[in-house]
């Protein structure tokens, strides 16, 4: 697997097409810290790591709408890809949908969003938008 954090946003937006309740994906620390992020902004019901293996698997648990059965996540998109890394500085911090969306971003002091970016004034990697 060349890209692992497309990989990631591929099964989330499958199961959300499907209208899965729960969806495992194979874990790393960088999945973690994401899922972290998607939960702690109400993108996600709730997620539990299981150590079992050599690398472990994150269980998500997506949350939907239960008047209009439509999910809270409405757009995943893979900013970053192997072929063509974007990053940007804290002053250059992108906006999702005029600050209604997150972008997550890989930054030396960890993964944050990009709000959290723009405080701390750090820049970093884009990895990717969630709206």
């Amino acid at each position: 697997m060349t890209d692992p954090i497309a990989d990631y946003l591929t099964r989330l937006r499958n199961a959300i097409m499907a209208n899965h309740r729960v969806v495992e994906i194979p874990a790393s620390n960088l999945k973690k810290e994401i899922t972290k992020i998607l939960f702690e902004k109400g993108y996600i019901l709730n997620f539990k790591f299981i150590e079992d293996g050599p690398q472990g698997t994150i269980k998500v648990a997506l949350k939907y709408n239960p008047s209009t059965k439509k999910n809270a996540i409405q757009c995943l998109k893979r900013v970053s890809k192997p072929g063509l890394r974007k990053y940007t500085g804290y002053k250059d911090m992108p906006r999702v949908i005029n600050g209604l969306g997150i972008a997550i971003i890989s930054t030396s002091h960890g993964v944050m969003t990009n709000k959290e970016a723009a405080e701390n004034k750090i820049g970093g990697e884009v990895l990717c938008y969630v709206y």
